[in-house]
């Protein structure tokens, strides 16, 4: 416990420094959430113009998927918030940064995360946010008292699976000497899970549920807001999932920390 107040703390603190320095050119920050805002945007105008021409995927409305589309956002953006390991390899493999990490008495994988942390991200919560509530709107979606609650919860909880899978994919930099890994190939297959996986074949569905769970921050727990009975198992097993893969990350991590030499060695 006292660790974790500790880790609490020393949040605080980068926090603070990640502001202070980014406000002291502004120009330059608010062009960084312009530039994500627009990105998400055209990436709805994609989906909007695709569906002109395509009214139904595998018996899915356009405003549904743009709900599916809306929810993946949220996790991911969270995710984004703070685990960073985009250049993991790079920075802290190549460059040697892992042995001045190492030498701090905080976890090694907080410390990673707080030194990568990116709170501009959080407007692609917003963005997500903006685009569910769209599609509510033409669906027409009623909601429960507690439906906010479980929102929170799978959302986190898509951050973690998310957090889960990064950090198992980035502790493979500490047995390889590649620049990118594999990282980018995870990247692609988590697109994936932005559309409902019933339009896929068994092998992906199989993949995306099980192997590499992006399912579960997208299709699934929106089908839970869109009132899809038959995915309702599958969206309360969300939470257990999140658990099950962070914890391999977790585990994963510890392993390649464990097999690390230094960058001279």
């Amino acid at each position: 416990m006292q660790n974790a107040k500790h880790i609490y703390r020393i949040f605080a603190d980068y926090l603070s420094q990640y502001f202070k320095t980014r406000l002291a050119y502004r120009a330059d920050f608010l062009g960084d959430l312009a530039s994500n805002l627009i990105s998400e945007l055209i990436n709805l105008v994609f989906i909007i113009v695709v569906f002109q021409h395509v009214p139904l995927m595998g018996g899915w409305s356009r405003d549904e998927i743009i709900f599916i589309y809306g929810f993946f956002l949220v996790p991911y953006a969270l995710f984004s918030i703070f685990f960073g390991f985009w250049d993991f390899n790079e920075r802290y493999i190549i460059r040697g940064e892992m042995d001045r990490i190492l030498t701090r008495p905080v976890h090694n994988l907080a410390q990673v995360c707080l030194e990568s942390i990116a709170p501009d991200r959080i407007f692609g919560v917003i963005s997500g946010l903006i685009i569910m509530g769209y599609a509510t709107i033409q669906l027409k979606l009623d909601f429960y008292w507690y439906d906010p609650i479980i929102f929170i919860v799978l959302s986190v909880s898509g951050a973690l699976i998310y957090g889960g899978i990064y950090t198992a994919v980035s502790a493979i930099s500490f047995f390889s000497d590649s620049r990118t890994g594999i990282s980018p190939m995870i990247y692609n297959i988590q697109q994936y899970g932005r559309y409902p996986v019933d339009v896929y074949n068994k092998i992906i569905r199989f993949v995306l549920t099980y192997i590499l769970p992006f399912a579960f921050v997208g299709i699934y727990p929106a089908a839970y807001f869109l009132r899809k009975e038959t995915w309702y198992t599958y969206a309360a097993m969300t939470p257990v999932v999140a658990v099950i893969f962070f914890g391999i990350g977790l585990v994963v991590w510890n392993i390649g920390v464990s097999k690390y030499r230094g960058a001279g060695s």
